[in-house]
């Protein structure tokens, strides 16, 4: 038999099932869409905690000077201005995004910040476009949920990590406590109105909210990593498993 072609495949769009050819292009104009707000509706919808649980995953980053780090799916640039401090004159950061919206307010905002030691790229996660063993650790937040083929992108990720490396994955997860998880559940339904009244969008945030609910759980993603090839996969549960970040290691 012969495989199915990709225009023939599906795969989620939130709970819309949509031929997997169009995944990107669609998630692409939800972020043309949010990028000019993204920072100030993250604030807004998060009440302020998503700062919180980046300074938390900066710390398990394990960076050092002198360092290089991909900054994947960096968005508007908040891990990469955390980042550069940390890696100092001789290190880099690459700031990657698929969304050259998202990635030109990133880049105006690391040459705001006078982060020289940031580049910019606009990648691929699927396929990244750089060498074999380029980086000492990848951050990718919130933006796995995203990716059409996570399975190929975690594999692309581990190509581009050196031995001993470490990639660290970001995302919303799923509340342990079942009260927790109801109320979440109860908050996060009312992202697509808050949409629409401070932006005027509420699919954007509708979208947003579907992919939190059919992003793999804690478990299911580590086991996503094993299977990618990364070691020593664990995971570290924030705001009670709302958030949770995922460490792997490259042998």
């Amino acid at each position: 038999m012969q495989e199915e072609s990709e225009s023939e495949q599906t795969t989620h769009f939130g709970f819309e099932q949509v031929p997997m050819g169009d995944k990107a292009e669609r998630v692409g104009n939800v972020f043309h869409s949010v990028a000019s707000k993204y920072d100030f509706m993250n604030d807004l919808m998060s009440l302020g905690t998503h700062r919180l649980v980046k300074r938390f995953t900066t710390e398990l980053s394990g960076i050092r000077e002198g360092q290089r780090v991909l900054d994947l799916a960096g968005g508007t640039g908040d891990f990469s201005i955390r980042f550069s401090a940390l890696v100092g004159t001789t290190g880099e950061i690459v700031l990657a995004d698929i969304n050259d919206s998202m990635l030109k307010l990133g880049r105006d905002r690391v040459i705001d910040k006078g982060c020289y030691n940031v580049t910019v790229a606009q990648v691929d996660a699927e396929q990244l476009p750089f060498l074999d063993n380029s980086f000492d650790c990848i951050c990718i937040a919130y933006g796995l949920r995203n990716v059409t083929n996570k399975e190929a992108a975690l594999v692309s990720m581990l190509r581009v990590l050196k031995s001993g490396g470490r990639v660290l994955v970001l995302e919303f997860s799923k509340p342990q406590n079942p009260l927790l998880d109801k109320a979440y559940t109860s908050y996060t339904n009312l992202w697509p109105l808050i949409g629409k009244v401070v932006t005027g969008d509420s699919d954007s945030y509708r979208y947003l909210v579907e992919s939190i609910r059919m992003h793999p759980d804690q478990e299911t993603l580590k086991s996503m990593m094993n299977e990618a090839g990364f070691t020593n996969c664990k995971y570290h549960n924030v705001l009670g498993g709302t958030n949770a970040i995922h460490i792997g290691y490259k042998a």
